[in-house]
């Protein structure tokens, strides 16, 4: 029985074991969440009840993995790139310009981590630091993108 939890956290932490995938596992949790937003293109209220449950399920599960393998932010953790996209279109039109652009400038902001960002990876542990630098680096993405709309 104890095995079923860490078995479910993994299934959650790797996104249905894509962060497996033997390279660049982030790009393809990401690619996930871009996949999920393309085709069900849901609403702004359904869009951040998703990223809510996400983002909570993936502070319990990436945590639950990273004390049982007692690896820190294991690349094959990629929860936290599907929230951080997610986080990267809200309140954005979903559009194909829009959907790709979110994508890139994430994927950007989440290798590259500027400092604000960074900071937040060194000062939050476990699993909720590996949920909020991803989470920022897609709020990040979203104010970039909001900004870019308005000009």
């Amino acid at each position: 029985m104890k095995d079923i939890p860490v078995l479910l956290s993994k299934v959650i932490a790797t996104v249905f074991f894509i962060g497996y995938i033997p390279f660049a596992p982030g790009t393809f949790g990401s690619l996930a969440a871009l996949a999920f937003v393309w085709i069900l293109k849901p609403d702004v209220l359904p869009l951040l009840a998703i990223l809510t449950l996400v983002f909570i399920a993936g502070v319990l599960s990436s945590h639950a993995v990273e004390k049982d393998t007692g690896i820190k932010d294991g690349k094959y953790i990629v929860i936290d790139e599907f929230a951080g996209y997610l986080a990267s279109v809200a309140f954005l039109p979903l559009t194909v310009g829009y959907i790709i652009s979110a994508f890139l400038v994430f994927r950007f902001f989440d290798i590259l981590k500027p400092p604000p960002i960074r900071n937040i990876e060194k000062t939050f542990h476990g699993g909720l630091g590996i949920m909020l630098d991803d989470l920022s680096a897609g709020i990040f993405t979203n104010i970039l993108l909001q900004i870019w709309r308005m000009i």
